[in-house]
């Protein structure tokens, strides 16, 4: 049902974007970044937080992580993350096929800046075998995201 949802979102949204399906599983970064031929950075991962009593998606590089200090001074609090069956009763995707699309509800969803060191990048597409390919731009534009900044500092 997911897959399916994010599949009516492309529908409704986007049709231009093709779901691109695996063999394999594309749960982990490292998993899809190798499965798709591309830097981890490029993997467009979703993390559903707590925040105070709101749920909230941020969409990062997949081999950023969150600066504490950075998050916290932007939301007022530190990142919690939710628990599996959490991620599933409010996004409806697995965890390892969470993404901003085709959710049951509506989300504040932020993405971070460490999406837009690449011209396209691969988030998931509701399964654990599932993702597109889009510009970070459109992204946010499509799923009305607020551009963040609270990742670690990439190493020089």
């Amino acid at each position: 049902m997911s897959l399916q949802s994010v599949q009516t979102f492309l529908d409704e949204h986007a049709r231009d974007i093709v779901i691109l399906e695996t063999p394999t599983s594309t749960a982990t970064v490292a998993e899809a970044a190798q499965a798709h031929g591309v830097a981890p950075g490029q993997i467009a991962k979703t993390l559903a937080l707590w925040l105070n009593d709101e749920v909230i998606l941020l969409v990062m590089g997949g081999d950023a992580r969150i600066d504490n200090r950075k998050y916290k001074e932007r939301f007022g609090g530190k990142a919690k993350m939710l628990g599996a069956d959490d991620v599933v009763a409010w996004t409806s995707h697995p965890v390892g096929g969470v993404c901003p699309f085709g959710l049951p509800g509506d989300l504040r969803i932020f993405t971070d800046v460490t999406l837009r060191a690449f011209d396209v990048v691969l988030p998931a597409a509701g399964a654990i075998n599932a993702a597109l390919r889009i510009a970070p731009d459109r992204l946010a534009q499509l799923v009305k995201a607020e551009w963040v900044d609270v990742a670690q500092d990439r190493a020089a």
